[in-house]
């Protein structure tokens, strides 16, 4: 008798193979029969008019924190997301000593967007390494999980306060290789870093990882590449593909003989030159002995921003530390009309670079706002609003955002949503130097709503009949499960594991995102859910049924080596 069979569905087994009708038997978490079954099962599926596609990776999450109190790893399951990999950007819970817990926590909330108050009440920090961590959540998992090992946290447990403004020493360089080296041993998916200029801690510094010199990326690297079913991961500065950035990314890969992805693309028709540029940093990688990809999202990048939050406006020039300081400080600071000018002076100088257009604060969209007096201003532009009061655009918005206590929710124009850009956008999903992710599922909860990637591809798929099912479940599956070696995952194979998700093709997208005070501490953050998605399995047991978690946590941890083998860069 099989645990599990999916009766009468569009079997898209991820190989870019196209559609074959079969049902799909299940027996002890793995695919034993595909083809017509008549076999008894304790559970039946009847997929009949739907899709039966592997379940889809994501390899561009944070949800380090977030794993302790929900194994779901919501709501990136209702998405049809069986395996998630978090740990990216160089920020991590682990590893940790005592001292630098205050430090890396609040860090964290900076960089990340997550609330302070959920993250000092749902991490307990009862683990010092990145085996501690790891055997913390082994065993009550919902999705598959790997977790990359974090640059900043390495360096703070080494170096301390010292991480700060400092380029670490021969000595110290060896001490991080030796943590590191550890924590991969333990099972530790890889190295992540960041360079990236809108990465700040609570202060307004730099993040440690920013201070690294290349000859401490490297060997980190090095060290990496020692360790079976390893990879890496990188944000590099902002549009910075100068020959010398190029090179660096090229070096990091060579030393570790491992694939470097790096986040993030953003392909519009607009820009087209510059998503070519981009690119070809895998050539220039593949020319010096590396292996570099680009990670590129798979739908119109939808930001939402905040003054409380202060992320990306801080990568302005002269507003770090302002958007670093606690509420109350940042809201006298942003009462003073001399620093809204140096504010404004900075945002539209040649300095902010392609940051200069978040300075056209008439054409943000207020999207949501928390005082009485702000009533009925979401959905205006503060184009108009400014006009209706008489004041400057930049004025008019920071006046709003302090009537809220700065948790105005705004909206830049979106950009890409030309068929120019859908179709230079499927170009780059196709590209070999390319791999569909960038979800930050887990991080900035009051910005993004990119945990739906999977969904938003499909519907883009289907709406602008860019590419046929069966390529488009290629990109969000096996694509990322081959780069990242995962064993037998990413596809529906005899002897494969039973990772699967039921969807109607002509239905499947994200559903309305709305506000949701779930976290702890009574926190919130931007949620939503899928439509079209019928059920998601991991492990060969149902997790989401419908719009409904189940509660069964049959997720694996994964662990490099044991669960992932060797890909390298040559």
């Amino acid at each position: 008798m099989l645990d599990l069979v999916i009766r009468n569905g569009e079997v898209v087994d991820g190989t870019g193979a196209k559609p074959q009708h079969a049902d799909v038997g299940v027996r002890d978490g793995r695919v034993v029969t595909i083809g017509t079954i008549d076999e008894d099962a304790a559970q039946i599926i009847d997929a009949d008019g739907q899709v039966v596609a592997p379940g889809f990776v994501d390899i561009h999450t944070h949800y380090d924190a977030q794993i302790l109190w929900d194994p779901a790893a919501t709501p990136s399951p209702l998405h049809g997301v069986t395996t998630i990999v978090g740990g990216n950007c160089g920020f991590t819970i682990a590893p940790i000593e005592a001292s630098e817990i205050d430090y890396l926590t609040r860090m964290l909330a900076r960089v990340e967007g997550m609330p302070l108050e959920s993250l000092l009440e749902g991490v307990p920090y009862n683990w010092r390494t990145f085996g501690e961590y790891l055997d913390r959540i082994d065993g009550n998992l919902a999705v598959n999980a790997g977790f990359l090992v974090g640059h900043s946290a390495i360096r703070r447990v080494v170096m301390g306060q010292d991480s700060i403004g400092n380029a670490a020493s021969a000595e110290q360089i060896e001490q991080m290789c030796q943590v590191l080296g550890d924590s991969l041993a333990a099972g530790g998916l890889g190295f992540s870093s960041s360079q990236a200029k809108t990465h700040n801690d609570a202060n307004g510094d730099p993040v440690p990882s920013r201070f690294a010199t290349n000859e401490e990326l490297i060997a980190l690297c090095k060290v990496t590449g020692e360790h079976e079913g390893t990879t890496l991961e990188f944000i590099p500065h902002v549009g910075a593909f100068e020959e010398q950035h190029r090179q660096l990314m090229a070096d990091m890969s060579k030393a570790a003989n491992r694939p470097l992805n790096w986040n993030v693309l953003v392909p519009n028709a607009a820009n087209a030159p510059y998503v070519e540029s981009q690119l070809s940093a895998s050539d220039f990688a593949s020319e010096h002995g590396g292996k570099v990809l680009a990670l590129t999202v798979p739908d119109v990048m939808t930001t939402f921003l905040t003054f409380k939050a202060g992320f990306v406006f801080d990568a302005l020039p002269g507003w770090r530390k302002t958007m670093a300081l606690p509420v109350n400080e940042k809201m006298k600071a942003l009462s003073d009309p001399d620093e809204r000018k140096r504010l404004s002076e900075g945002a539209s100088s040649p300095e902010a670079g392609m940051l200069r257009g978040i300075a056209n604060w008439q054409n943000m969209t207020i999207v949501e706002t928390f005082s009485k007096e702000n009533e009925g201003l979401a959905g205006r532009t503060v184009k108009d609003i400014a006009q209706e009061r008489g004041q400057e655009p930049f004025d008019c918005l920071i006046d709003i955002s302090m009537l809220d206590e700065l948790r105005t929710i705004m909206q830049p124009p979106l950009a890409g949503n030309d068929e120019a850009s859908w179709q230079l956008r499927r170009d780059v999903w196709r590209d070999p130097r390319a791999v569909v992710g960038a979800s930050d599922a887990g991080a900035h909860l009051d910005m993004l709503s990119t945990f739906s990637f999977s969904t938003a591809m499909l519907r883009s798929v289907r709406e602008h009949s860019l590419m046929p099912i069966e390529e488009a479940v290629q990109l969000l599956t096996d694509r990322q499960a081959r780069l990242y070696g995962l064993r037998e995952r990413g596809r529906i194979a005899e002897g494969w594991h039973a990772d699967l998700v039921v969807f109607d093709p002509e239905r499947i997208q994200p559903g309305p995102v709305s506000w949701r005070n779930d976290l702890p501490a009574g926190a919130g953050r931007l949620y939503g859910e899928a439509i079209g998605i019928s059920s998601v399995i991991a492990n060969g047991t149902e997790i989401v049924h419908g719009t409904e978690l189940t509660g069964n946590n049959p997720g694996t941890l994964l662990r490099s080596g044991r669960d992932t083998e060797t890909v390298t860069a040559r």
